[in-house]
């Protein structure tokens, strides 16, 4: 069985991945509306991604005999003035959702939840991943410094991002 305060953690979890899941459309449809479809497949893939990780989360405090309680989620920004912006974004949300994983693995050594801590291994090594994904394409926009042409380039790069 679960911990009302692991419980109550995972679930506060649950509504931050289904909101970066939120967020990573809203980024999709702006770039659909900017016309760089590149762009916005791979901020739809993103969106896929933080689905199921919320997904991970929800079914494993079912498996533990735990409650799910989805909360409200937050509306996310509508616009972004430049996609350089829009993944600066990126790179402070994924920074903050690991800030989140970290304080609920620490949880999960202090409760002595042996079982979280194995799942949250997992998140660890994803955040890794998503930090850095987010910081080079950061860093590739500014070197572009919005060059049309560059940024094109870049946008069909990242439209060929597969579905993970």
């Amino acid at each position: 069985m679960i911990s009302q305060k692991m419980q109550q953690a995972i679930n506060d979890q649950i509504n931050k991945e289904f909101f970066s899941s939120y967020l990573y459309l809203a980024m999709a449809a702006h770039f659909e509306e900017q016309n760089l479809p590149g762009f916005a497949h791979w901020l739809r893939v993103q969106a896929d991604e933080e689905r199921e990780h919320g997904m991970k989360f929800y079914d494993f405090l079912l498996e533990r005999g735990g409650k799910v309680a989805l909360q409200a989620i937050a509306a996310p920004p509508q616009t972004w003035t430049s996609a350089l912006e829009a993944f600066k974004e990126v790179q402070a949300h994924e920074a903050k959702v690991t800030a989140s994983i970290n304080a609920l693995y620490e949880l999960a050594l202090a409760e002595k939840d042996y079982p979280a801590q194995v799942l949250l291994q997992w998140f660890v090594t994803e955040q890794v991943e998503e930090e850095k994904n987010a910081a080079e394409i950061v860093a590739q926009l500014e070197m572009i410094e919005a060059h049309g042409s560059a940024v094109l380039m870049l946008d069909h790069r990242l439209g060929k991002r597969e579905d993970e």
